[in-house]
C-alpha cells in the first residue's frame, strides 16, 4: 500500500470515529441514531431496532441497526430494547421476549431477543 493510500485511510478512520464520538457525545436522553451493525454500540446506548440496508454494504444478515441514548433518562423509565447488546448498568430485566424489529440475524429464530428494561438507579 503505498504512503498516499495509507495517509488518506488513516484520515478517513480517523473522521469516522470523531463524527461517531461527537454524534453520540451530544445527543439528549432519548435520543435515537441510526448506524451500520459494524459500529460498536457505545456505552450509555443499547440496540432497539435492526434492519438491511444497502448503505451499509450488501449482506444476508441485517446490518443497520437503530441505537438509544440511555444516559440521563429518569429512574422508573421502562424500554423494550434488544438483546444484542449488554444490559446496561442501573438498569434491570423486567422481561424477556421475541421481538420483530431485534432480528439481528439472518437466521430464522422465535428465541427471545429482546428484554423490557426500567431504569432503578
Amino acid at each position: 500500500m503505498s504512503r498516499f493510500r495509507a495517509a488518506v485511510l488513516t484520515v478517513g478512520c480517523a473522521a469516522a470515529a470523531l463524527t461517531m464520538t461527537t454524534t453520540t457525545a451530544h445527543a439528549a436522553p432519548g435520543d435515537t441514531l441510526n448506524v451500520c451493525s459494524s459500529q460498536l454500540t457505545p456505552t450509555g446506548w443499547v440496540d432497539v431496532q435492526w434492519w438491511n440496508d444497502v448503505s451499509c454494504g450488501s449482506t444476508l444478515n441485517p446490518n443497520k441497526k437503530q441505537i438509544k441514548q440511555l444516559t440521563g433518562l429518569p429512574i422508573g423509565t421502562t424500554l423494550t430494547v434488544c438483546a444484542s447488546t449488554y444490559q446496561p448498568a442501573g438498569w434491570v430485566q423486567l422481561s424477556s421476549f421475541y421481538n420483530s424489529s431485534c432480528r439481528y440475524s439472518s437466521v430464522p429464530s422465535l428465541n427471545n431477543n429482546a428484554w423490557q428494561i426500567k431504569r432503578v438507579s
